[in-house]
């Protein structure tokens, strides 16, 4: 049986949910990185695999899948089904969802950032958009009231999406640390694996973002 195929780019959030999807199932995968800085999704090789050209894109024994919360659904229930990563009972898997349409909504918002200063060359971070992040993330955080993880009393693949979201905007300079339910989660889930390889992908994000615009500090200060 051929090997599960993750085509992935560190820098990209949606792409690191796809890997912290695959450690924390441990499964054996084939990471192929596709450099989206020098247009590596748009290769006559890679469309033929993906005509959306987007990471991250799974290829499985012929099947292939994109969008990483798909991705995500997906690769629990074919590989670990039962796993609490995805819940089957009804309800919770409902919870968990809602927590995935959340994190969607915050990539949005991460990417009317992102998008601006790397397609346009914006230099600021316009105070709207920071705004409507910390609204989700205000959100989120009195959702995670008395509960240690997303979704309730167990990790599930909603918290590895909102991981590596969340993880970005920290480091371009959001100020996370206010939210205090938020803070604790995320420090509850150092030990998981596939965490530093996330806050290293995060990481060159912020660093790419703090290159183009002024922060100094947090977006607060």
């Amino acid at each position: 049986m051929a090997p599960l195929k993750l085509y992935h780019f560190p820098v990209s959030p949606p792409s690191r949910i796809a890997v912290l999807v695959v450690r924390n199932l441990h499964l054996d995968v084939e990471i192929i990185t596709v450099d989206l800085m020098n247009r590596g999704q748009l290769t006559p090789e890679f469309l033929k695999i993906n005509p959306q050209h987007t990471v991250p894109t799974i290829e499985d024994n012929g099947f292939i899948l994109w969008e990483s919360r798909a991705i995500a659904s997906y690769l629990v229930s074919a590989k670990a089904p039962g796993s609490s990563l995805y819940p089957t009972d009804p309800k919770k898997r409902a919870i968990v969802d809602a927590r995935l349409y959340l994190d969607q909504a915050l990539q949005l918002a991460l990417t009317a950032i992102v998008f601006p200063i790397h397609a346009h060359g914006a230099t600021t971070i316009e105070k709207d958009k920071k705004d409507k992040a910390y609204q989700i993330l205000e959100n989120l955080n009195t959702f995670m009231e008395g509960k240690p993880y997303a979704a309730g009393n167990e990790l599930t693949i909603a918290d590895l999406a909102l991981l590596a979201t969340i993880t970005s905007f920290y480091e371009m300079g959001a100020n996370i640390p206010k939210f205090k339910n938020i803070t604790s989660w995320y420090k509850r889930l150092e030990s998981i694996p596939g965490f530093k390889e996330n806050g290293e992908g995060a990481k060159a994000l912020g660093e790419y973002v703090k290159s183009k615009v002024t922060v100094t500090g947090t977006w607060d200060d």
